[in-house]
């Protein structure tokens, strides 16, 4: 397949590169790509596909890391988010519409007695590590998953104070005894275990609970009197309405919801026990910013919400992810090619298995650059979803390149 025409997107680039540093932050530089091949902007989207500045036109699997549930430009969002504007939304005090939000949240999400509104999942997780450091008087936070970019948690240690890192603990996903060590070697010391429910280690095969795990961690947390801390970041909204925790049956002490919340507005979601929020209310521990309450978001958060319940959306993702990941493992499987489908049906992931002589990261190259000259946007190391509006011609349309595309693989290797 033919390099696609990415003129104006390396023009802009090029632009970028003197203008910011790296030309842009974090998971959307070009080496998470494939450099070259992938385009360096986006410029629009509508329903399950976005354009680049060339006019290059994309089926979006990667639905902006997440926060695409429904599909880009969903005029009911967007003429809600419009009205309140005409009203105002950054004021002295908050808006009524917070209040209509968290009645909603409380009657959808299980663990939800109090919250409070951030703006990114990163303001969310750490904003619930400072909340149970309060609450329990202890300094030790246990992880597994991927929780942002503050000191506590971020993944490159650059410019971050050794002693901070000293106090994060981390085991894998599916590892009860791993966790268990963990609690017993810093017995009385540990003030939380904060996971993301459904496992999704960078580059790796996404990992759905194993029977009895979820359950274990709960009942570990209890023995240990740590607060249990569901990240639902990317599974709130998308693997149920309530978050994993109503999907998986078991309830954490506090939980974390952003991406997916809003259909792309920047809001997260703090929320659990009264308890636990006490010290919030006594002025114990401080969380505060300018903008957490502002109501565009939260106007967006609550159209979301009731087009999610409406249209049965989750249901729907579930249901058609089912059989798109059915006929994409089939595809693989009879491809002859060293891959893995792996995932959750709201979140499938092709990933290449590991060889001594590291040929993966070829096969994963030009799969993924054959994937994306085709018309087909994922990443290839992180997972991919699915949204509400990618048609079934869209997703007949993706398996039909993710089989081209293996095929040259197979063909080349």
């Amino acid at each position: 397949m033919d390099r696609l025409n990415l003129t104006r997107s390396k023009q802009l680039w090029s632009e970028a590169l003197d203008l910011v540093p790296g030309g842009v932050l974090g998971i959307r530089r070009p080496y998470n790509f494939v450099e070259g091949e992938y385009p360096y902007f986006l410029c629009e989207g509508k329903g399950g596909r976005v354009w680049d500045p060339d006019g290059n036109e994309y089926i979006d699997f990667l639905c902006a890391y997440g926060p695409i549930i429904l599909g880009h430009r969903e005029p009911e969002i967007d003429e809600a988010v419009a009205a309140q504007m005409k009203k105002g939304f950054c004021f002295n005090l908050c808006q009524p519409t917070q209040n209509e939000l968290f009645k909603k949240l409380k009657q959808i999400i299980p663990c939800f007695e109090q919250g409070f509104t951030v703006k990114t999942g990163s303001d969310g997780t750490t904003s619930a590590v400072r909340l149970v450091r309060g609450f329990t008087g202890r300094d030790k936070i246990i992880r597994c998953g991927y929780h942002g970019w503050h000191d506590w948690c971020v993944e490159i240690h650059g410019g971050v104070p050794k002693h901070v890192l000293e106090d994060t603990l981390e085991f894998k996903y599916n590892d009860l005894d791993a966790l268990d060590k963990l609690l017993v070697e810093n017995k009385g010391q540990v003030a939380g275990i904060i996971i993301t429910p459904v496992g999704h280690p960078l580059a790796k095969p996404v990992e759905a609970p194993k029977p009895g795990f979820l359950e274990g961690v709960r009942r570990l947390a209890d023995q240990h009197k740590a607060v249990l801390v569901f990240d639902e970041v990317r599974t709130g909204f998308r693997v149920s309405l309530g978050g994993a925790q109503a999907r998986y049956g078991v309830t954490p002490d506090l939980a974390i919801f952003g991406k997916a919340i809003a259909n792309g507005y920047p809001i997260g979601i703090v929320c659990g026990r009264r308890d636990i929020m006490k010290p919030l209310a006594e002025n114990q521990v401080f969380i505060s910013s300018t903008f957490f309450p502002n109501g565009l978001e939260i106007v967006a958060a609550l159209k979301t919400i009731e087009i999610l319940e409406r249209e049965r959306v989750c249901d729907r993702i579930w249901e058609r992810g089912t059989k798109f990941m059915a006929d994409v493992k089939e595809i693989v499987g009879s491809s002859g090619v060293a891959a893995e489908l792996s995932g959750i049906p709201p979140m499938p992931y092709i990933t290449f298995k590991a060889d001594p002589e590291k040929k993966y990261k070829e096969r994963r190259k030009l799969f993924f650059t054959e994937c994306i000259r085709r018309g087909l946007f994922m990443q290839p190391y992180h997972h991919s979803y699915i949204m509400h509006r990618h048609t079934d011609g869209d997703l007949n349309e993706a398996k039909g390149i993710i089989k081209d595309s293996l095929s040259e693989v197979a063909k080349k290797y």
